[in-house]
This record gives structure tokens, sequence and C-alpha cells, in this order.
């Protein structure tokens, strides 16, 4: 099969098609036929050499893919060969067949395209675990997304207004900002123009927000304390601006703030399995019910991997890009 090597770490140069032997699913495992994986940032830091896939996992990248099931391991049950499914990765999503573990893999939602799909798993599976399991969001309560127009920020403001929530959105333009107004925000902030602390502020009443998703890091830590309501918990999912800050963590104290964080992709597999049915259960009626729909900025075949990575450092994407065998 034709797959997408890293030659060694480096720029998006470094990105080249190659053939390999058809891997094999072991214990559990299912073989996808691949007609699309998601590119996502952790693949960027994969290929620079700062995010290797955990011991014993493919270094060929691509965290999700969607296709259909041509191949059973041992003891699996469901699901069934033929069937059309997407399915979270710990690698090997940029190639034409790709290994899941058969608890990660869930059904296409009725009424989506494989392509569509193709773009699920990694940031439903990072927005439900962040937003709704650590960081608590509930019906009613205020979230703040920065990064809204990512593939992780797409999701979490149709998912968060799907399920009841006041939604903020941070983007790098006043375009993109109204675009997360579009998605379900209830207001989107120009970021290069405008303090989102000041902005959430005053649309709360002064009361600011239950929930921060945050992937930028730096200088918006300080910044999110000040945003962040009594009792508020902010979720931190990456650090584009650094982790090494200097701030005044007061507030942490006085508004009873919780400050966590958490990573995916070394999550053992019955933990993934886990949140997989917690999505078919509660996220899938919503797909397969309009609520929430698929936002592809780009669609770009196999040898164009380097181009496609290009594209995910631009920042320039609104939702997520795909690679098509």
């Amino acid at each position: 099969m034709r797959y997408v090597k890293i030659l060694r770490p480096g720029g998006p140069e470094v990105l080249e098609v190659d053939r390999m032997p058809l891997p094999e699913p072991g214990q559990g495992e299912v073989l996808i036929k691949v007609a699309a994986a998601g590119v996502n940032r952790p693949d960027v830091f994969q290929r620079m050499g700062s995010y290797p896939p955990p011991p014993g996992a493919s270094d060929v990248p691509g965290l999700e893919v969607a296709g259909e099931v041509v191949r059973l391991g041992q003891g699996v049950a469901s699901p069934a060969l033929g069937e059309h499914v997407c399915a979270l990765v710990a690698s090997g999503g940029y190639a034409e067949y790709c290994i899941a573990p058969a608890v990660q893999v869930l059904p296409v939602p009725k009424g989506w395209r494989d392509l569509d799909a193709s773009g699920l798993p990694e940031t439903f599976f990072t927005v439900w675990t962040n937003v709704f399991e650590r960081g608590g969001l509930k019906r009613g309560e205020r979230l703040l997304v920065h990064g809204g127009t990512s593939g992780i920020g797409v999701t979490a403001i149709q998912l968060a207004a799907a399920m009841g929530a006041e939604v903020y959105a941070t983007a790098g333009s006043a375009e993109k900002a109204r675009t997360c107004e579009e998605l379900g925000a209830r207001r989107g902030i120009d970021y290069r123009s405008e303090d989102f602390v000041a902005v959430v502020k005053e649309a709360t009443g002064g009361k600011g927000v239950d929930v921060i998703l945050d992937m930028v890091g730096g200088a918006y830590v300080p910044r999110n304390l000040e945003a962040a309501a009594i009792d508020g918990r902010i979720v931190q999912i990456a650090w584009l601006q650094g982790s090494r800050i200097e701030a005044d963590f007061t507030k942490l104290m006085v508004k009873r703030l919780t400050w966590t964080g958490s990573t995916l992709r070394a999550r053992p597999v019955e933990e993934k399995g886990r949140i997989a049915q917690a999505l078919r259960t509660q996220v899938w009626p919503l797909l397969e019910g309009g609520r929430i729909k698929p936002v592809v900025h780009a669609t770009l075949p196999l040898e164009q991997a380097a181009e496609a990575h290009r594209l995910m450092e631009s920042s320039v994407h609104v939702g997520k890009i795909l690679l098509v065998p």
C-alpha cells in the first residue's frame, strides 16, 4: 500500500509517499480501507520530531480515518466486515489502509459521507473529553473557545451550542469571528483588534465564562484567569505560544478556579473506547439529526501531504483539512 513517510524531522518537505506491506489487524483490531484521513496539528508536531507516536505504534502520521472495514482481527464482533466507519488511531492514518482498535471505531453517521466523517474522531474525542468531561460544561453555562476556526474550535462551538451552552470564540480576523457566529457562537472575537477579556466581561455583565478551552497558552494564561467566572474551569490542550509562563495566580484561589489539561494520544485503548461509547450515545444523534454539520476547508490527495501541512501551519483554514488516498 501507499503511505506517507516522514524522512526526518523537519518542514513539510520531509513528507514523501512510499510503499509498505499491508498491515495485519491483531487481537481486537480491524483493518480499514481508508477513504480519507484528517490532518491535525499533532501531525505537524510529529513531523517536526516533538510528538512521537506511543511505544509500539506505527510511525506513519495520521490520527483519524474513515472508510470501509475490510478485515477483522481475532475477537472482534463489531464493527462488521463491509461497514463504513470512522476511527481514532494512535498513528497510521496517512495511508491507503489503516489498523484501528475496534473499540475506537464508530459508524459513519447516517447522512454523512465517509469523506466528511474522516474529520470527526480526533476533534470530537478531544472536545468531548476536555470540554464536557474535564471541563464539566453544562446546559446554560458559558464557554470560551480559543482558535474558533480550527478543527477543534469548529467542533467545540457547534457541539457546545447544540448542547445548550452560550459560546464565545476567538479567531484571527473579523471575517473568521463572523464565521464562529455562523457556527453557533453568540460572539466571535477578533483577537487581533479586540481584547477577549473585555468582550467577555461586557457580554456577561462582568461575570465571565464558566469554561475556557485553550490551545494557545503563553500570554493567554493570565488573561484566561481574568476571563473566567467564579468556580470556572480552564482546560489546556496545547501550548502554541509556549508552556513556560509567568503569571499572578492569585485569581486561581480567589475565584476558586480549576485549571486542568490533558493529552489524548497516549491514553489506554480502553479509555478511548469509553469515550467512543459516550460519543455514540450523546453526540452521534446530533450529527445524524443535522444539529452539527461537517466543515471541510480542503481535500488533497495523499501525494500532497506536504501542502496539507503547509496549509495547517498557515492557520488560514476554517475547519478540517483532509487527505484522500
